[in-house]
């Protein structure tokens, strides 16, 4: 019966349909609820080590009782007393009845919630970074690969100059080692909210101590340090600054752009037939048309990326309608839109490294783009091949013009190919360069540095952000859905 009570209300699919198993645990109410143990833990140790009337006994105690959290009672509690950590005080102190006068002793309400929520934030950053890394890994492997591959570049979504399959990619690149730099400063930004009160002055510790503020500083201090925090907040409200949740979530909206545009792109050259997402054996790309292969994992990043983008909303609105010393109407918000956000990012990396790890690229295809459209653009080599063969550049130029006119013309009106080359051999004025017309229009003359900045970026900027994550490389990534 349960099971199928399941199917009768709404799940998210962030984590019913998407999400890794360790990012739906980060922000879990097993680990939720743990940590606020974990802080009435470590507060009553620190008290204790500070001269506080608690005992060995009291701690061992709350320590053999970390981690079975009868749910149920806590439910109970909640419904009687509207209030969600007393409820849990309560149920803790059920099971831990020696230890019960002194937990939560001298804390606010954030001292569990905004704290445990700093430790969420900051793991779920180390489940993300790892991530990021595979995706900058298996992309440099992909632009190392194509360096020198000449392809179409595109201005406008127009044919422009050739670049190289490997640069373009190069400049995804860079986009996610922005996001990589931006997710680990945010990441080590975070600090502790530590022991500070019901409004952020420590009034109530600095009673339990008389007055002696010393000890107030060292218990701030020896909680920040027993959550694995180097720093705590010197100041807060009730709760830290929302302005910590805008930073968070700002860099993880950023690389929700970074990653939709690379899929974008991915999308368009997929309907070029020039690159191709990973299409599995048994895979359907439409119901109604068995032939099609739909870049389904780049479209879901762009779905999801949307999704991330808009979330940022929230976090710049609730910071800033925080008054005075805090509001709760940050609260229903932030149970939605923080776990969401890291959610989202994780969903979108897992699906790209999947991409990147199996990126298929059809080199014949993109050497037919290319030989439609480069006659064109050799225009400029062959007036520079007759120059240097004694003509005149004017002369030159306007037979160009006149026979890339009629070429143009070909191709727009009739539908035909460029055969702006075949009027170049026929024409009697080109004969002086029509020995070593194929050398002109060699893709690859017309590329420029683009295998080059290649090998530089891949080198200077990328490989040495993947060294502190080298290993965890090996990790690869298959899609249930």
């Amino acid at each position: 019966m349960e099971a199928a009570d399941e199917f009768m209300k709404y799940r998210s699919p962030l984590v019913s349909r998407y999400a890794s198993k360790e990012m739906a645990y980060n922000f879990s109410d097993r680990k939720k609820f743990t940590t606020w143990r974990k802080l009435w833990i470590y507060l009553a140790k620190a008290e204790k080590a500070l001269g506080l009337p608690i005992t060995d006994a009291q701690i061992v105690e709350m320590e053999s009782h970390e981690k079975d959290i009868d749910f149920a009672m806590a439910a109970e509690e909640e419904r009687k007393l509207r209030h969600d950590v007393m409820a849990h005080v309560h149920t803790f102190a059920h099971c831990c009845p020696a230890a019960a006068p002194i937990i939560h002793l001298g804390a606010t309400s954030c001292y569990v919630g905004d704290n445990t929520d700093l430790i969420m934030l900051r793991d779920g950053f180390d489940i993300l970074l790892p991530k990021l890394a595979r995706v900058i890994d298996r992309l440099s492997n992909f632009a190392e690969k194509y360096a020198d591959l000449p392809t179409l570049g595109f201005t406008h979504y127009q044919p422009a100059q050739l670049t190289t399959v490997g640069k373009r990619a190069c400049l995804w690149l860079q986009d996610l080692a922005m996001d990589m730099r931006n997710l680990q400063r945010a990441r080590d930004d975070l600090r502790f909210r530590g022991v500070k009160g019901t409004t952020g002055t420590q009034a109530s510790f600095l009673q339990l101590f008389q007055g002696e503020h010393d000890k107030v500083e060292d218990l701030d201090r020896m909680v920040t340090e027993m959550a694995g925090f180097k720093k705590a907040y010197l100041v807060t409200g009730q709760t830290y600054s929302r302005k910590v949740d805008v930073d968070c979530v700002s860099s993880l909206a950023s690389m929700g752009a970074s990653v939709h545009k690379i899929c974008t792109d991915i999308r368009l050259l997929a309907n070029l037939k020039e690159i191709e997402e990973p299409f599995e054996k048994d895979q359907i790309g439409s119901s109604a048309m068995p032939y099609k292969r739909n870049p389904m994992r780049a479209e879901r990043c762009c779905s999801l990326a949307r999704h991330l983008v808009a979330l940022l909303s929230d976090p710049l609105q609730t910071a800033s309608v925080q008054w005075l010393e805090r509001t709760l109407d940050d609260s229903a918000n932030r149970r939605i839109s923080l776990p969401e956000s890291f959610l989202t990012a994780d969903i979108i990396l897992s699906t790209l490294q999947n991409i990147t790890e199996g990126l298929v690229v059809y080199p014949k295809v993109i050497e037919r783009h290319i030989r439609h459209e480069l006659p064109f653009m050799a225009t400029e080599n062959i007036i520079m091949a007759m120059v240097k063969a004694g003509g005149n550049r004017q002369d030159c130029h306007e037979k160009i013009r006149v026979l890339s006119q009629e070429a143009a013309a070909v191709v727009k009106e009739e539908g035909g190919d460029n055969d702006l080359l075949a009027r170049v051999q026929r024409d009697p004025y080109f004969a002086p360069i029509l020995g070593h017309l194929d050398s002109v229009l060699d893709p690859k003359t017309f590329i420029g540095r683009a295998p080059q900045q290649v090998t530089r970026f891949l080198s200077e900027e990328v490989r040495p952000l993947l060294e502190p994550f080298k290993a965890k490389m090996d990790v690869k990534i298959e899609l249930e859905l």
